[in-house]
């Protein structure tokens, strides 16, 4: 079986660069220790290695499909693997005990899915959808509908969706049609279409809860009129029986990647016998299926850092075994050929994937980290986490995706022509990770939503929030030799950044906000290679500091952070001044009316 990700390191994040035990001193986390998180974690990865990652490249192989009538068909798989992640827990781990879940820290949490993505990413998409629905429930459901659709959730038993893309509408929220219309109570007749529906009804779970965005007849408009409802497959009558709900699977899409797993086109209402139930008060749907957006938002984050991790893994390992060539150097055409790691640009090619996978899982530690703070803190503490966290939120999710692909990439191209062979995983690993760049918004409006939302929010105080932290890290990192040229180039970024946005931001009280936003997604990687160059420093500031009492068999992992640090540095961070110098220009390359340009 290939590695597919490093517990060791995943140690280091867990409990030396990001400490969790810091964790244990609030009452919401006071049950657990540093043994049992770690124990935890070792549960996850047997689970991973057995029942999992056998399956990675099969479920490939034999894709989800429709039948035609209705039905997605998964991999056999499926029936078992999601049972056992219930029973032992992983669907509502992080839930509150009252629920039936775990009550863990979303670090324990993200860790042990981080493995389970890194492992067989497709399997993890459906654990993973369920336990956002169900913590969408428990948190704006009532009382009733709590007890009727959490409990099968969390035992695997349904299946939770988020539905909110329409054929027409794609990302635009503001454009959905599908309508609610008032019957009694909580209940609404339902008809629309929705798709790109991940996890939608398939075989391997006998009834699906799909939380749904809809607009109430007579509704505002755009997304101010926007409601909220769980739309079951399947009725429950007051027998405890199921009856059919009227929504129909009209199609599987076929992917690039994640080939196993469902991503379905359902019709809400074809028959005008659909029922859909609100969940809390009517037009404010979307501002409580951001929550689970959000938390999406980061998990895609995190799942993009996991499938790059295993790409990582995967190049290393054969560079570690593959033996071709010889050095320059080598003069002696006799002499066995050398291992291909052993030369400069494979070197390179490595040390590329492990800082970006590694610098990724860092930043989504760190996000874990604010939003377990963000659960169990009070007052201004609890805030400012949260605007820290809504400033990285998207710098998470859209550099693990972009980058990733990047180092997946390289990967293949370590292998040399083995890499775009099925023989190997690197390829799938590269068509499984292009979806992360779309999932829960695309790169442009992560973008739009950093420079023109987040930047600003309450007058700029997110963005001091983490400058201030990434100060705090370049002052303690200028104290210590081995660290003091990579914090001093920190702080040039920032200073970089801060010309930039001193350049854009009078543009909105000028009124140019086409011009403002036109290269937004240029300003999100400049800051993200920042963030993780923060990441890098962190990690490297540990290094430095546990290499003078380290016994020997630990020196070469700590001195290998040291040494992927200055490599980041050298090799990444000098991509901030040429995204500095194209958004300081304000060129309006990209706002031609000409469509004959494209000619």
């Amino acid at each position: 079986m290939p590695n597919y990700t490093n517990l060791h390191f995943l140690r280091f994040l867990l409990f030396e660069v990001h400490p969790v035990k810091e964790l244990f001193s609030y009452p919401r986390f006071a049950h657990l220790d540093e043994e049992q998180a770690w124990m935890l974690i070792e549960s996850a990865k047997k689970f991973a290695d057995q029942e999992m990652a056998p399956y990675y490249k099969e479920m490939d192989e034999t894709p989800v499909r429709y039948d035609g009538k209705g039905n997605v068909l998964t991999h056999a798989c499926l029936k078992r693997i999601i049972p056992i992640a219930a029973e032992q827990g992983w669907i509502g781990s992080t839930a509150d005990f009252e629920h039936g879940g775990m009550q863990l820290p979303e670090m324990i949490n993200g860790t042990a899915h981080h493995i389970f993505q890194a492992a067989n990413n497709g399997v993890e998409g459906y654990i993973g959808l369920s336990s956002g629905a169900a913590g969408l429930i428990t948190s704006f459901g009532s009382a009733a509908q709590i007890k009727k659709y959490v409990p099968p959730i969390f035992a695997g038993k349904w299946q939770g969706t988020m539905a909110l893309t329409e054929p027409q509408a794609g990302s635009s929220l503001t454009d959905i049609t599908t309508s609610a219309k008032h019957i009694e109570g909580d209940q609404y007749a339902i008809r629309g279409q929705k798709i790109f529906i991940s996890g939608g009804q398939h075989e391997a779970c006998e009834n699906f809860i799909h939380l749904t965005l809809a607009r109430i007849e007579g509704a505002p408009a755009g997304t101010k009129g926007i409601s909220l409802f769980i739309i079951p497959k399947f009725r429950i009558t007051e027998s405890g029986s199921f009856e059919y709900n009227d929504v129909y699977c009209a199609g599987d899409f076929q992917k690039m990647g994640q080939k196993g797993y469902a991503t379905t086109h359902l019709v809400f209402g074809d028959h005008n016998n659909c029922i859909g139930y609100l969940v809390g008060e009517p037009h404010k749907g979307l501002s409580y299926m951001f929550q689970m957006m959000n938390g999406a938002r980061i998990s895609v984050g995190l799942s993009a850092a996991s499938v790059t991790m295993a790409a990582y893994q995967a190049s290393l390992q054969y560079c570690k075994e593959r033996p071709q060539g010889r050095l320059i150097t080598e003069k002696n055409p006799l002499q066995p050929p050398t291992l291909i790691i052993n030369h400069p640009d494979v070197q390179r090619m490595l040390f590329t994937q492990k800082a970006i996978a590694e610098g990724s899982l860092s930043l989504g530690m760190e996000c874990n980290r604010l939003y377990d703070l963000v659960h169990a803190g009070e007052g201004d503490e609890k805030h400012n986490n949260w605007l820290l966290l809504e400033i990285l939120t998207p710098i998470v999710k859209t550099y693990s995706a972009e980058q990733g692909s990047r180092a997946a990439a390289l990967a293949i191209q370590t292998l040399g022509g083995y890499g775009f062979t099925t023989d190997f995983p690197v390829q799938q690993h590269y068509r499984d990770l292009k979806i992360m760049s779309l999932y829960e918004g695309t790169t442009g409006i992560q973008a739009l939503d950093l420079l023109g939302r987040k930047v600003t929010m309450e007058n700029g105080k997110a963005l001091q929030i983490l400058s201030s932290a990434i100060q705090s890290t370049i002052q303690e990192g200028i104290t210590i030799p081995a660290t003091t040229n990579c914090a001093n180039q920190l702080a040039n970024s920032l200073v970089e950044i801060q010309k930039v946005l001193a350049k854009l931001l009078p543009l909105a009280t000028e009124g140019k906000i086409d011009l403002l936003l036109a290269d937004a997604t240029v300003f999100l990687e400049m800051v993200s290679y920042t963030v993780i160059g923060w990441q890098w420093l962190k990690m490297g500031i540990i290094a430095a500091n546990q290499l003078n009492n380290a016994q020997q068999e630990k020196r070469s992992f700590y001195e290998g952070k040291l040494h992927t640090m200055e490599f980041y540095f050298t090799y990444e961070m000098p991509h901030i001044a040429a995204c500095a110098k194209t958004l300081l220009t304000m060129s309006g390359l990209t706002s031609v009316k000409d469509y004959e340009l494209f000619a």
